[in-house]
């Protein structure tokens, strides 16, 4: 007769404890090697999870706690980014860089999914996450370089910002034909209208812009207005709720779409801007979500994809090293192309694209959502993960020493 011994589950928040203080210190750690805090978190969450002790599985409940880090982090994203900069990014030269930055890697991620024999959803997501550049890291790489507003500097914002937003919204439009028969009539048909609900949200959010904009030529008059709201309002913490309340909104709308809510919550949060609603409520509300998201929300998320990854799941070593091997020649070949189309020399190419190789949070967060929504399964999850974690801990140490080369190149010109 067989006993089935049964498994032992630590209660929620002891679980929840054990993931916020192990992944706090070893992010803590990271920051220390000036690495991002992130790297340590995930790390902290292989540590305790499955992979090694065991400790904790990822419940429905850490699931939901992800699921608001996702949400802040995406904000904390869009609020780093101002509406005009996306149209800049799309003028002139830019926009050649962006394209090449992006499309070079996606289709060579794409690839690389087609050669190992994989579902093609499959390897349009390996080509999406190996195309991404993350903002947020690419900021925070920049600031602790000094050089977010050197020359090259500024090109890896741009180029990011539209990489960001291109991706979000394929993820989108792939996220509603998942589940088609993917005979090439329904995938055209399910994309067709797709792009139909992405054109109705774009003309909501145009519209939402010039409206914005018209009233941020009356000098100061929406935040004036709304300091004038929050002064009505008995309750405590009014412009938060204010402010969560125009993104939801956003969120809803996408969701009801059929689209990710993550993509209303970043273009939502890209709208608001010191300019309109002043920049003691801007600072205000970026402090109170970076503090709730870094210091409580944002590490278990992290943890949670180390929850997730599962290193025995990795069997095919072959793709494992293809698609890191891809990951940092495509973005790298893709920008720097796309600079020298641009006219630009070759020290300011290759330094901008090494700049553009760092996925961090916005592919992770891709990964996890396509995850989650099966359509790729636990070994391309643990692979992506992998990948991300590289390119994030190697971009700062080359890109170092592309800034030094080609400041060294100017010097001497």
């Amino acid at each position: 007769m067989n006993v089935e011994i049964p498994t032992f589950e630590l209660p929620f928040f002891t679980n929840l404890l054990i993931l916020l203080v192990v992944s706090r210190v070893f992010g803590e750690i990271f920051e220390r090697f000036k690495q991002p805090a992130m790297i340590g978190e995930i790390i902290a969450g292989i540590i305790v999870g499955p992979s090694v002790l065991g400790l904790i599985h990822r419940g429905e409940e850490i699931k939901t706690i992800s699921e608001l880090g996702v949400f802040l982090l995406v904000i904390i994203a869009g609020l780093e980014i101002n509406f005009d900069d996306i149209l800049k990014s799309l003028k002139g030269r830019n926009l050649i860089i962006s394209l090449l930055a992006f499309f070079i890697p996606n289709f060579a991620g794409f690839a690389v999914g087609y050669f190992f024999g994989l579902q093609a959803m499959t390897s349009v997501f390996i080509g999406l996450c190996v195309a991404i550049t993350a903002l947020p890291v690419s900021i925070r790489i920049l600031m602790d370089l000094g050089r977010i507003n050197s020359g090259i500097g500024q090109k890896i914002i741009s180029v990011a910002i539209f990489d960001d937003i291109l991706a979000l919204t394929i993820l989108g439009v792939l996220l509603n034909i998942k589940d088609t028969d993917m005979s090439l009539v329904s995938v055209s048909k399910y994309a067709g209208i797709s792009l139909l609900k992405l054109g109705v949200f774009i003309a909501i959010l145009v519209g939402f812009y010039y409206l914005l904009k018209k009233f941020a030529k009356r000098e100061n008059y929406l935040e004036h207005e709304l300091n004038r709201i929050i002064s009505l309002l008995k309750g405590k913490e009014s412009l938060y709720a204010i402010f969560f309340a125009f993104i939801l909104i956003f969120s809803t709308i996408t969701e009801t779409l059929g689209f990710h809510f993550i993509i209303g919550a970043f273009f939502a949060a890209m709208l608001i801007n010191d300019k309109l609603v002043g920049e003691k409520n801007i600072e205000s509300f970026h402090k109170t979500i970076n503090s709730l998201a870094m210091g409580f929300l944002a590490p278990i998320f992290f943890a949670g994809i180390g929850l997730e990854f599962n290193i025995s799941s990795i069997q095919n070593i072959g793709l494992l090293v293809a698609v890191i091997v891809v990951s940092y020649l495509s973005k790298i070949i893709g920008g720097y192309l796309g600079g020298k189309f641009a006219g630009l020399s070759n020290l300011f190419s290759i330094t901008m694209a090494i700049g553009l190789n760092a996925r961090g949070i916005m592919e992770l967060v891709i990964a996890n959502i396509a995850y989650k929504a099966g359509l790729i399964d636990v070994e391309i999850f643990s692979i992506l993960v992998i990948m991300g974690v590289l390119t994030t801990l190697t971009t700062p140490i080359m890109l170092k020493r592309g800034f030094e080369n080609y400041e060294k190149s100017v010097d001497q010109s």
